[in-house]
């Protein structure tokens, strides 16, 4: 189910046949360096990640981690999309690409168009939760208009919570 569109990129849900992206995404050390947990290491850990939590949010919420496909190459480069997140009770856009892909604009194309479509699901405020030290995705998260609300811990790591009003 597509989601949105952009000029470069597509936002849909994820599909069985992504699921070796899933794997990519949450095995390379270099784009993990922020993200708490230890790197996957067989497919079958990106199978249980898709039926486990991803079809679990589509069904709960009607929303959940979105594939962002490239338009020219057909390729899923990254996710980009709301998570409900238990422990703050809000939901988070999270975002996180293959790094062939970082400094091209694709983050701050996909989140643009991602919380644009927050409102359709009755969402009408976004959190980002970063890791201390991850300069990256601070400076997306103000570039999609996000301020810093506070600094708190989550999953057993120091945070900073950056928040948006949505229209």
């Amino acid at each position: 189910m597509i989601i949105a569109e952009t000029e470069r990129l597509i936002l849909r849900h994820f599909e069985t046949k992504d699921i070796q992206s899933l794997f990519l995404l949450n095995s390379i050390p270099e784009i993990l360096t922020y993200i708490p947990g230890a790197p996957m290491t067989s497919i079958d850990q990106a199978e249980k990640i898709f039926s486990d939590v991803i079809l679990v949010s589509y069904e709960e919420f009607g929303y959940g981690r979105w594939a962002v496909e490239h338009k020219a190459d057909k390729k899923v480069i990254g996710f980009c999309g709301p998570k409900y997140i238990t422990e703050f009770e809000e939901v988070e856009l999270g975002y996180r690409y293959l790094p062939d892909y970082w400094g091209q604009g694709y983050g701050s194309e996909a989140g643009k168009s991602a919380l644009e479509t927050f409102p359709d699901f009755d969402v009408h405020e976004a959190i980002a939760i970063i890791l201390l030290g991850n300069k990256g995705s601070e400076n997306l998260a103000i570039k999609l208009g996000m301020e810093q609300r506070n600094r708190d811990s989550f999953m057993g790591h120091k945070v900073n919570i950056f928040h948006k009003h949505l229209v």
